[in-house]
């Protein structure tokens, strides 16, 4: 009965957070959720983001670099919480297009480079750098072929450097092509309803409606040799002749000091069938989809093959024993209890307070809040309300779900304090260890490798406005929330043991081998349902591809869900039936050893597939966040393995008749 409680209390309590998330989303306006139309001659401006390399991982601004600059000077774009911490700095450009309108148009020449200057394009240039441009909401997309295979890449390279290394060549013209479908609004008429939201065109708005859609956005860079004397002569934004982008090396734009380097770009518009609302599908696609297909069900047959023949010899198990011991008269229970070792012998025992019992009560609690972040934000993203439009909104909304989730934490901590020790002394002291625990070892990590982003003067760099933001939001939004739970904890009714305590503890038989090792070993099946699902994050994140197969990553969280709950509750019943009560924490550390195996993973991945990444500020960085993803996983693993653990603890003696 007061497991039951407990469960409607905290399915209550989510379901609440949930209902309030979905309130404060829709406060937000979208950025791109909704189509815009041109018409013929109108102006569109491109923006730019940071650069980014696969190599260093560090972004930078796009005005670090010697280009040309707006007319009106660099104004940055409004961001969210999400883009900020993602290292995202949006400014406007000097390019501009006119809908419809094809043209070769000149920007700027250069003053004569200097040492500093070059030095600073070679070195962009040669670690692999990509300028970021965005048009409507659209990233640029550019093509390129290897060994007869169609490669797509978002952005376009600073520079090239030759297989020789001779020397630098800058990128100073683009070729761009932007793809438009004509639209006509008719009356009332639903648009956008796939992954960029809903919007709706009414006859008031239809003329305003008309127009022109950009569906797609692709550039082929281009390196010419100008002669800045002539092309200084021009103005910005005049026409110039169309010019062909060059196969030889030297009538490439060299890197040097003292060069004056001429920027220029065209523009040829494109009429397609693709429609507003699927223009994000090439963006989307992803490389190997057949494999991962494949992969992914192949990982969960032999997951469900596995963890149901262990489910079902477990529950066989435990029901022949529990016939046995039942069926025997009070006289026959005795002798049993001195005849045979088992789980029975644990009966005064197994409810024994664990040791560091308070850490235990922090970490399941920090533990619910993370795993209902991630499953609340993986079911929105499932839905198609995280769009990758919407730079951000993703990290935005696990913040926000995360603060709001503090209540959970802070009612589940201490509810299961107040289990352990039969009194609500303390409760403030849990709930605030709860709400600084898990944030406190996120904000040492970050703040070690903010100040390495800060000395390599890096965009990703978190800015210390933003710093005191995150205070303001941790200690006014969330530590207040993590207290009001832990109040709703020491009021709802405790949970009380089925099975008293003996006074003195029982001597635990010697084992041959540690237990720990078993423990170790258990993280290894939930590991084999998350490893594949892990290295196409992992890719999306490291790599700049984008990952939107969120449907297939609820899959993997409910099944991972499932083999956690079973390998800690079969874990359990192990030691149990060697007579070891100290169950507590091996049922924790069953599941959330799958954490160690994800942070080796981890390097694994940085040693073998992220190989061109340079330099230990690199590594360090990619080590950092990813021991704060592994904290995560043990936090939120451990959590279901031992909830389980312990209803099926609370269970198994409850059904035993004991005097």
């Amino acid at each position: 009965m007061e497991l039951t409680t407990v469960r409607k209390s905290f399915t209550y309590w989510v379901f609440l957070s949930v209902i309030v998330f979905a309130q404060v989303s829709n406060g937000f306006y979208l950025p791109g959720s909704y189509m815009h139309t041109y018409s013929n001659g109108e102006f569109i401006n491109a923006k730019v983001n940071s650069l980014t390399s696969i190599e260093t991982e560090l972004p930078f601004s796009y005005y670090s670099l010697p280009y040309c600059q707006p007319p009106g000077g660099i104004k940055k774009s409004a961001e969210n919480l999400g883009e900020l911490l993602m290292g995202d700095q949006i400014d406007n450009s000097p390019y501009r297009f006119r809908m419809n309108v094809n043209e070769t148009v000149y920007l700027c020449t250069t003053s004569p480079l200097n040492e500093h200057e070059v030095k600073l394009l070679k070195q962009r240039t040669r670690d692999l750098y990509q300028v970021n441009m965005i048009l409507d909401n659209l990233p640029v997309m550019r093509y390129t072929s290897q060994n007869g295979v169609k490669i797509q890449w978002t952005g376009f390279p600073v520079g090239y450097t030759p297989p020789d290394g001779s020397a630098d060549y800058i990128i100073n013209h683009l070729k761009f092509t932007v793809l438009v479908h004509e639209y006509e609004g008719r009356g009332v008429e639903i648009i956008g309803t796939g992954e960029e939201g809903l919007g709706i065109i009414t006859e008031a708005d239809k003329k305003k409606a008309s127009g022109y859609e950009i569906v797609g956005f692709h550039v082929v860079p281009c390196s010419i040799k100008y002669d800045p004397e002539v092309m200084a002569k021009h103005k910005m934004f005049d026409s110039i002749s169309t010019v062909s982008c060059p196969n030889e090396l030297d009538k490439y734009q060299v890197i040097k000091e003292r060069e004056r380097i001429s920027f220029t770009y065209e523009v040829e518009f494109v009429k397609s069938d693709i429609r507003w609302p699927s223009r994000w599908d090439a963006y989307l696609k992803m490389e190997g989809s057949r494999v991962h297909w494949f992969s992914i069900l192949n990982s969960l047959m032999v997951i469900f093959f596995l963890a149901g023949i262990v489910f079902v010899i477990f529950l066989r198990t435990v029901r022949r024993d529990l016939t046995r011991y039942e069926e025997l008269d009070k006289e026959a229970q005795a002798q049993m209890n001195e005849e045979l070792s088992g789980w029975k012998l644990v009966v005064g025992d197994v409810f024994r307070e664990p040791d560091c019992s308070k850490l235990l009560c922090v970490m399941v609690g920090d533990g619910v809040q993370i795993l209902g972040m991630a499953a609340v934000t993986i079911v929105f993203a499932a839905l198609g309300f995280m769009s990758p439009a919407s730079r951000g909104m993703l990290l935005t909304g696990m913040i926000i779900l995360y603060l709001i989730l503090g209540i959970a934490a802070g009612y589940v901590s201490v509810r299961l304090w107040r289990t352990m020790k039969g009194t609500t002394e303390g409760w403030r002291s849990i709930s605030w260890s709860a709400a600084c625990f898990f944030p406190g070892i996120a904000f040492i990590i970050l703040t070690v490798l903010n100040f390495i982003l800060w000395n390599s003067n890096s965009t990703g760099a978190i800015p210390i406005s933003l710093y005191f933001e995150l205070f303001f939001l941790w200690f006014c939004i969330s530590v207040p929330l993590t207290l009001i739970g832990g109040f709703m904890g020491t009021k709802a009714e405790p949970i009380e043991y089925p099975v008293r305590t003996n006074q003195i503890p029982r001597e635990i038989p010697a084992r041959k081998y540690p237990s720990w090792l078993l423990v170790l070993g258990a993280g290894t099946l939930p590991f084999g349902t998350l490893f594949i699902e892990l290295f196409f994050i992992l890719s999306s994140i490291w790599l700049g591809r984008f990952y939107y197969v969120f449907g297939f990553l609820l899959v993997v969280l409910l099944l991972l869900i499932v083999v956690c709950a079973e390998v800690s509750v079969v874990l359990t019943y192990m030691h149990l039936c060697v007579e070891d009560w100290r169950w507590w924490w091996k049922a924790f550390y069953a599941s959330g050893s799958v954490a160690l195996y994800v942070f080796l993973y981890s390097i694994n991945y940085l040693v073998f597939d992220l190989q061109s990444l340079s330099g230990p500020v690199s590594a360090t960085l990619y080590l950092g966040y990813s021991l704060i993803m592994a904290i995560a996983i043990m936090l939120s693993t451990g959590t279901i393995g031992f909830l389980m653990s312990f209803y099926f603890v609370h269970y198994l003696f409850s059904s035993v008749k004991i005097d």
